[in-house]
C-alpha cells in the first residue's frame, strides 16, 4: 500500500491545526447559514453588540477587518434592519454604530448555532480535555482568552 501523499507535511502540528480550523470554521459557517448569517457579518454584529455604540473605525479595528469590507457588511447589516449608523454624539463627522432588537434577537440564534457547531467539532473530547485543549491553544496562539 502507498504511503499518503506528505507524511511528513501532514505530521506538522501546524497542518494538522489548519486542518481543524478549516473544519471548525466549515461547521460553524453552516451553522450560521441555516440563520442567513456569513461569519463575517456574525463577527461585526457580535463586536457591535459588545461595544456600541461603537465608531465605524473603531469597530473595524477592533475586528481587523478592512476599513471598505466593514462598509459592505455594514451595508448589508443595516439594510437587513439588524444595525443602525448613526452620528457619533462624541464626534459627530464619524458614524457610530448600534444593534437593532432584531439584530439582537438574530445575533443570539447564531451564537447558539456556533456554540452548537463547536460542540460538534470537539465532541471527540471529554469535557476535561476541551478545557485542557482550549488552554493548549489559547497558550500557543499567543491570544488571551
Amino acid at each position: 500500500m502507498a504511503e499518503a501523499p506528505l507524511p511528513a507535511i501532514r505530521a506538522l502540528p501546524s497542518w494538522i491545526l489548519g486542518r481543524a480550523a478549516a473544519r471548525g470554521r466549515s461547521l460553524v459557517a453552516g451553522a450560521l447559514a441555516a440563520e442567513g448569517m456569513k461569519m463575517w457579518h456574525h463577527v461585526v454584529l457580535s463586536a457591535v453588540r459588545d461595544l456600541a455604540p461603537v465608531a465605524q473605525a473603531d469597530l473595524g479595528r477592533s475586528v481587523g477587518l478592512d476599513p471598505k469590507d466593514l462598509v459592505g457588511v455594514l451595508n448589508d447589516l443595516q439594510s437587513a434592519g439588524l444595525v443602525v449608523r448613526a452620528p457619533d454624539l462624541k464626534d459627530r463627522r464619524k458614524n457610530a454604530v448600534s444593534l437593532t432588537d432584531d439584530g439582537a434577537r438574530l445575533l443570539t440564534r447564531c451564537e447558539k448555532a456556533a456554540r452548537e457547531a463547536n460542540d460538534e467539532l470537539l465532541a471527540p473530547l471529554s469535557t476535561a480535555e476541551r478545557d485542557q485543549f482550549m488552554g493548549l491553544l489559547i497558550r500557543i496562539s499567543g491570544t488571551d482568552g
